[in-house]
């Protein structure tokens, strides 16, 4: 199932970092960036985590929130956003039914292996549930910019 621009946003709800619970219902009202990487503490995911966070000041003059997801269980995120200081939730989709639900749950190929994976994708929802735009397979480098970009004119 992929998700396009204009669709609802799926409903979710998951444990995050801070003993906080995120959610689309908890979010209503308020547009955000929800990103999916595919492991706490890797090179790739770092970076990534390490730019959005860089990027809090201007997401929030912009009104916007950013969560993280990934089937990470809630401890070794924890580790992760304490070890990078990061202060916008990770939320845990061990049982990956937020990751299926928005089609980033996907057959991923390595070497000649296959093996199921997160598909690097980060998704721009307006405050009432829309998506606005997507980011499927995520170049990491200038990424947080170009999502800063097109999330300018949804304050």
């Amino acid at each position: 199932m992929t998700i396009e621009p204009g669709d609802q946003a799926p409903a979710f709800t998951l444990p995050a970092s801070g003993g906080r619970t995120v959610s689309l219902a908890g979010q209503h009202g308020k547009p955000f960036v929800l990103y999916f990487y595919p492991k706490a503490d890797t090179s790739g995911c770092t970076k990534q985590a390490c730019a959005f966070q860089e990027a809090l000041p201007q997401f929030g003059s912009l009104g916007l929130d950013i969560i993280g997801v990934s089937p990470d269980p809630i401890k070794p995120i924890e580790k992760f956003a304490g070890k990078y200081n990061l202060t916008f939730p990770l939320a845990s989709d061990e049982d990956k039914a937020a990751a299926t639900a928005y089609g980033v749950w996907v057959e991923k190929s390595m070497y000649g292996r296959k093996y199921m994976g997160i598909e690097r994708t980060t998704f721009l929802i307006d405050g009432g549930g829309k998506v606005v735009k997507v980011w499927p397979k995520v170049k990491v480098e200038g990424h947080a910019a170009e999502v800063k970009a097109a999330a300018q004119g949804l304050g």
